[in-house]
């Protein structure tokens, strides 16, 4: 979901800066770590440009040209689907060097290079890792590269070095303004690597948690898309499950009746109501049962398969629904105090891990929140807007859906989203169409389902 670039100049301790950030994004909830570089030393392309820069016998147009294609062509064929899957992509390096080596020290100018490279993905985050120059030529001369390798690279002097560090201040500097769509980067630095492995680590592990406590918006994939392939994942789980031979065929919640007679907004009622605020408080936990952390952790719970321990519920939330693990176990010991979840008996020899699941009589308002992610926000600021109103109102206040209005472009993408997560999860009863459009959504949101017992 997000492409993480290190960059820096020679020595500076790019790779390993790059190496503790795949072990910093472990403890984090994506579906896998990506570790990559640029310019790519297995293919063709990446080949050709390594090549120039080791012989230097190109001119900085030709140079940068190489450079561009090798990071289109791994644009697009490695990192946007890795991203799309919601996986976490660290490049050592990325545009930011082109912007320097070929726009700085090749005299191009960085919006020449930056138009070269504009159909690129673009770093959500980078991390500038700085380095005195003569330290930096020091570490490249006792390196293992250039004990496999005799060749130096042209730009691999001291004085290059310097006009290289030169060149990423003054990109970075604040107040620069850099040049699109790079403009749109979030970049951190400069972190000094001058020091011990520890101290580094300390600074990297810092700036993460504060890029992903913001939960920023992704620049190269749709968040919702994102997480839609997730629980696409987690309900194929679901479906794997079978029943013992000769049990009776029930229909399982999956796929019809999730919404168990009752509307949705009957649900948010009912949340509401069993939610003890003054307990949740008590314990450091949300006070109602509507924000981010409540709906991540019990809408993942709906679709665990079999009982959970915390380790597992935290690694399947995805970047989307991402919590840290500290406040994932903090609200589940909480949920399972209050009966919202409860405990399995654990059958793994010598295992201390607790396991829990989600209570049945939860499980409607738990999948309804899975399906109603791109309202969250709008849901809750509703309520807190209108204290004393029937939840069955709600979605027809906030799209106004009578008053001949037209729908803000935020408001027609969450309908879209929610379309397609129905899809994913059916519309909560059988025989009920999902709906298409805000209208239908807000049917959909204060009826209660169509009964089928007699049918």
């Amino acid at each position: 979901m997000y492409l993480i670039s290190v960059e820096g100049g020679d020595g500076s301790g790019k790779g390993e800066a790059a190496r503790i950030l795949g072990e910093l994004l472990s403890e984090f909830p994506f579906p896998d770590v990506v570790m990559t570089h640029e310019p790519r030393r297995h293919s063709e392309l990446g080949k050709l440009a390594l090549q120039s820069v080791k012989l230097g016998n190109k001119t900085p147009l030709e140079e940068a040209g190489l450079f561009a294609a090798d990071r289109l062509d791994h644009s697009h064929t490695v990192i946007r689907p890795q991203l799309a899957k919601g996986c976490v992509v660290i490049s050592d390096r990325n545009i930011h060097s082109s912007l320097i080596y070929q726009g700085v020290v090749g005299d191009l100018g960085v919006e020449k290079v930056a138009r070269m490279n504009a159909a690129a993905m673009v770093p959500d985050l980078v991390f500038w890792i700085d380095c005195d120059p003569e330290k930096a030529m020091k570490r490249i001369k006792s390196g293992t590269l250039r004990m496999t390798s005799k060749k130096q690279e042209y730009f691999e002097t001291q004085e290059i070095q310097t006009s290289i560090r030169k060149g990423f201040h003054d990109l970075f500097a604040e107040g620069t303004n850099q040049p699109s769509p790079f403009d749109q980067c979030c970049v951190v630095g400069p972190i000094m690597n001058e020091g011990g492995l520890d101290e580094l680590k300390t600074k990297l592990r810092q700036e993460l948690r504060r890029f992903f406590n913001r939960k920023p918006l992704p620049l190269n994939v749709d968040r919702d898309e994102v997480d839609r392939n997730l629980l696409n994942t987690l309900v194929k789980d679901v479906k794997k499950q079978r029943r013992l031979p000769g049990a009776p065929q029930e229909r399982t919640a999956i796929h019809v009746g999730w919404l168990g007679g009752k509307s949705p907004a009957q649900w948010m009622h009912e949340a509401e109501e069993n939610w003890p605020s003054a307990s949740a408080q008590e314990h450091d936990v949300p006070a109602t049962p509507f924000s981010h952390s409540c709906w991540s952790i019990l809408g993942t719970l709906s679709l665990m398969v079999g009982s959970s321990e915390v380790p597992r519920l935290h690694a399947a939330l995805g970047p989307v629904r991402m919590v840290t693990q500290r406040h994932t176990q903090r609200l589940v010991k909480w949920l399972l105090s209050e009966n919202w979840v409860h405990k399995q008996q654990n059958h793994t020899p010598f295992s201390d891990a607790q396991l829990f699941k989600l209570r049945d009589e939860r499980l409607g308002f738990a999948r309804l929140t899975l399906a109603m992610w791109p309202l969250r926000s709008n849901l809750a600021s509703w309520r807190r807007t209108h204290p004393e109103k029937d939840w069955s109102e709600a979605i027809h206040d906030i799209f106004a859906v009578d008053e001949g209005r037209s729908i803000p472009s935020t408001l027609q993408k969450a309908v879209a989203d929610i379309h397609e997560r129905l899809g994913v999860l059916t519309s909560g009863h059988d025989g009920c169409p999902i709906p298409t459009d805000a209208a239908e959504l807000a049917v959909w949101w204060s009826m209660q389902p169509p009964n089928h017992s007699d049918s």
